[in-house]
């Protein structure tokens, strides 16, 4: 049984002037753990908004979706919230930092949601995922007070705190330099591989898309495998 199976989704949202824009006309896309997939496609084919279903954060309009076989589309706003904190890791390109608060409570703020030993010790797991992506000595740091590079580690050890099963990086290295965006990239892979995640990631850059196992095409609404010549 697949992790995550998608099978005919489809988003469509009507504009202003009260037409329908198709954004996705019936996406198939099927992971296992371990997988680590690209998706690669023009600005504006709806890369970020597949990625958003499969989050869990926006419903498709039409198609099926399970997680571990059980249908992750039809359930109530509680049990959706429940299995996106379960199941997903988010890294954004634009970090989605709280301003106001240190790296540590950055990094802990996905355990305020959970239960049992992992709530209670939010703070030592939330220190320990800043010791493993190279920031043990910035807890106490705000994020203006962080470069960029060091920012993004501060989103991955948040996404990455509560072992999600699947981590869905929308141009995680997008305002990275080159040798910055390496780093992400193999910490980002290295986390994957040592919990068997699934690994999805929105890119631009042809050099992060060729990391994958497999790299998709998101072409006029539909995914499409791209194949060595």
């Amino acid at each position: 049984m697949a992790l995550i199976e998608l099978a005919g989704v489809t988003r469509t949202v009507v504009l202003p002037n009260g037409q329908d824009l198709h954004i996705l006309r019936g996406v198939d896309l099927s992971l296992d753990e371990g997988d680590h997939v690209s998706i690669v496609g023009r600005s504006g084919t709806g890369k970020s908004t597949m990625l958003n279903i499969i989050g869990m954060l926006d419903k498709p309009t039409s198609g099926t979706y399970t997680v571990d076989g059980a249908d992750a589309v039809h359930l109530s706003e509680g049990r959706r919230a429940r299995m996106r904190g379960d199941s997903f890791g988010f890294v954004f390109q634009q970090f989605n930092l709280l301003p106001t608060r240190t790296a540590l409570e950055n990094v802990e703020v996905p355990l305020l949601y959970a239960s049992g030993t992992d709530f209670w010790l939010r703070k030592h797991l939330a220190r320990r995922m800043l010791e493993r992506v190279g920031l043990g000595d910035r807890t106490d740091s705000y994020p203006a007070q962080m470069s960029g590079g060091e920012q993004q580690r501060i989103a991955i050890a948040r996404a990455l705190v509560r072992k999600p099963r699947t981590i869905l990086a929308d141009e995680p290295t997008g305002a990275l330099d080159p040798d910055t965006g390496r780093l992400v990239m193999g910490l980002l892979e290295e986390v994957a591989a040592e919990s068997r995640a699934a690994l999805v990631v929105i890119t631009h850059d042809a050099a992060v898309a060729a990391r994958a196992d497999r790299v998709l095409h998101l072409s006029e609404g539909r995914l499409h495998e791209e194949v060595d010549a």
